[in-house]
């Protein structure tokens, strides 16, 4: 018994990856014999199965994952690529694909490219390289090249895009009507009485973006509204950007008297720049944000915002990726599924308070 423990010493003090074999080696048993046992098959005994999980214990056994997935072909892992995962939206898309998948025996790889094409790049080798069973994503700001994602496509991998997506890819993709959101924010401002509304969105080789930026020039053709090229802004949509670009349109002749934000963080961002300047809002000028951020409703005043749904994108998301995993819908049509956006009225916006109750 002596020497068995100290044959334990001497591997674990080594620190040797201890693999099926070394277990055999201890029981006297076939490696086969130590799979089975492990996966819980029912012609090897109680007894065989308590002594192999014993001993794996003991040695720090830790199975294969990748060695796995390369003889099943299946590894129940899913990878998932998010922008940032500080946003409470990502958050809890990931939080609801997480759990519709662990239900169906699923467990999620969560990686973030902070906005970076490459940091992109890296993590879809990454999870490619882990055997991914599927790829649910959402772009970085960053990314132009489609190239790896191409490369996904090219491996027969499932591949969903939500919130941002390219429509080039030709993939499943869930997200909101960006669009038909601006359109929402220019007549509710035009319902409280503004005329000039300026748009402090993200980049437009963002589809999203892009999309939020043609329904707000539209928005505006549509009510004849004039188009000024000084009220319309590209940004990175951060904190600091918000005050910058807000900065910017205060210093303006003839100032804004609504500002829309493509994105909450950077309209809280311009709401701090605001306070500063002693604007009353939303008197002297209204602001509405996107995203519904938590924080959208606890700074002051409120920030009026759009919802994007995140707990049903996420679950839409799994479930169409879980509906690959069905043979009969092997060869299904591509599944784009756009949700009504919904306004949030809040105080920074809201200048018929007393009619709205």
């Amino acid at each position: 018994m002596f020497n068995r423990w100290n044959k334990y010493i001497q591997i674990l003090t080594i620190k040797k990856k201890i693999t099926i074999k070394d277990i055999a080696n201890e029981l006297g048993i076939t490696p086969s014999a130590v799979s089975k046992a492990l996966n819980n098959h029912p012609r090897i005994s109680d007894k065989t199965k308590e002594a192999v999980k014993g001993i794996a214990q003991k040695l720090n056994y830790q199975p294969n994952h990748l060695a796995s997935a390369l003889r099943k072909g299946k590894s129940n892992l899913v990878g998932v690529i998010v922008p940032r995962t500080n946003s409470n939206f990502f958050s809890s898309v990931i939080q609801n694909i997480e759990e519709v998948l662990n239900k169906k025996g699923y467990n999620i790889i969560i990686t973030q490219s902070n906005e970076s094409y490459q940091k992109e790049c890296d993590s879809i080798d990454t999870l490619l390289y882990t055997q991914v069973d599927g790829i649910i994503a959402s772009m970085a700001n960053e990314t132009v090249d489609l190239e790896y994602y191409e490369k996904i496509k090219s491996k027969g991998i499932p591949l969903i895009l939500f919130d941002r997506g390219e429509n080039d890819l030709n993939v499943d993709y869930i997200g909101i009507d960006d669009y038909n959101s601006s359109h929402i924010i220019v007549e509710h401002l035009l319902e409280q009485g503004c005329k000039r509304i300026a748009h402090i969105g993200g980049f437009k080789r963002t589809r999203i973006y892009n999309n939020r930026i043609r329904g707000y020039v539209d928005a505006l053709k549509k009510y004849d509204l004039p188009l000024d090229d000084e009220l319309l802004m590209e940004s990175n949509l951060t904190t600091e950007e918000g005050r910058k670009k807000m900065q910017q349109l205060l210093n303006l002749k003839n100032r804004p008297d609504a500002v829309y934000v493509a994105g909450d963080y950077a309209a809280l961002g311009a709401l701090q720049v605001l306070n500063e300047n002693n604007i009353k809002i939303p008197d002297e000028i209204a602001l509405v944000g996107f995203g519904n951020e938590p924080f959208t409703d606890m700074v002051t005043p409120n920030i009026t915002s759009i919802a994007q749904h995140s707990a049903k994108i996420g679950k839409l998301a799994a479930e169409t990726f879980l509906n690959y995993t069905k043979k009969e819908t092997v060869s299904q049509e591509l599944n784009k599924q756009i949700l009504d956006a919904e306004l949030i009225i809040r105080d920074s916006s809201n200048k018929n308070k007393t009619s709205l109750k």
